[in-house]
């Protein structure tokens, strides 16, 4: 199948930092290879997004996740952009109408690891050790494994963090192996947690393309391309995220695996002090793979403590 570029290019829209840049790349990579489209038609267009602007308060006070992505949303509804590039973990549960998600590259390591200059594990920090994070989630997974830790702000894209962490302002932090691994900087991983001890985000180390749904010559070609694996694990956890709700003081975690063509989709809702937690896991066909999301979703809801902690 060949790609149709508008105009003899396709813009290509991402966020400004340079792990957002990286995946971009990565997607000229996979276009060039799949369409041997050439390297001059591809034109990479930074966005500002309200979240990559605002870094001294956490996300949920200034709007939530969404705010990684409304703005390229709007560049390509109004046609400034052909597509869009996206870490799927910063995408609410919910498409924009006129958007439809069409390409999903290979997922990467989806774990979450600890990065600290002085300690090896999350276990030998010393009690009252400080461990920044601004994610409801790692806020809770930590609390629930290490109540005696401090835990800090910690806002900013990949290298802020390691320099923050340079500076000492924490002892420790959080950071999603995906980013590292993209951006050559997985030395810093100190001890990786297995997905068992520390579920990541939803969606977590999943790149996704949205383009226009009425271009539909360029999302039918896109779609060729998609990762079928990848793309069946985030149709079980988006459709987990969406049908769950929540806000975005939410601790909310989950990983759906897939074997031959049997889904398994772990997913959790944390206390926000980390004190407690409602798990669930589900299994079954691939085909399925947004009707299983649901169906945990409503039932991790049934649990009479849900609503409120949803609420964060």
């Amino acid at each position: 199948m060949e790609l149709n570029l508008p105009n003899g290019r396709l813009r290509i829209g991402t966020r400004g930092s340079r792990l957002a840049r990286v995946q971009a790349e990565e997607f000229c990579r996979l276009l060039i290879g799949r369409f041997d489209v050439e390297p001059a038609a591809l034109e990479i267009v930074t966005v500002r997004t309200t979240g990559d602007a605002v870094q001294d308060r956490p996300l949920y006070e200034i709007g939530g996740k969404g705010l990684f992505v409304r703005e390229l949303d709007d560049a390509l509804l109004a046609g400034k952009i052909d597509v869009a590039v996206h870490s799927m973990k910063d995408r609410p549960g919910h498409t924009v109408s006129g958007i439809r998600t069409c390409c999903y590259l290979k997922r990467e390591d989806v774990r979450d690891t600890l990065v600290s200059m002085s300690h090896a594990t999350l276990g030998s920090m010393p009690e009252g050790s400080r461990i920044g994070t601004s994610s409801p989630r790692r806020r809770s997974q930590i609390m629930a494994m290490r109540p005696d830790l401090e835990i800090v702000a910690f806002r900013g894209n990949v290298e802020t963090r390691l320099r923050k962490l340079g500076i000492g302002d924490a002892d420790a932090t959080i950071l999603a192996m995906a980013g590292l691994r993209r951006l050559d900087l997985v030395e810093y991983a100190t001890a990786p947690f297995d997905p068992g001890e520390m579920l990541p985000a939803l969606c977590q180390g999943a790149i996704g393309i949205d383009a226009r749904e009425d271009d539909c010559e360029l999302v039918e070609s896109l779609s060729s391309a998609t990762d079928p694996a990848t793309a069946a694990r985030m149709m079980a956890e988006r459709a987990f995220l969406e049908s769950l709700g929540g806000s975005c003081r939410s601790a909310i975690a989950g990983l759906a695996e897939l074997t031959d063509s049997e889904i398994r989709l772990r997913c959790e809702i944390l206390h926000p002090s980390g004190w407690s937690r409602i798990q669930g896991e589900i299994n079954g066909p691939s085909e399925g793979a947004g009707q299983l999301g649901v169906e945990l979703a409503d039932r991790l809801r049934s649990d009479p403590r849900a609503d409120q902690w949803l609420k964060g």
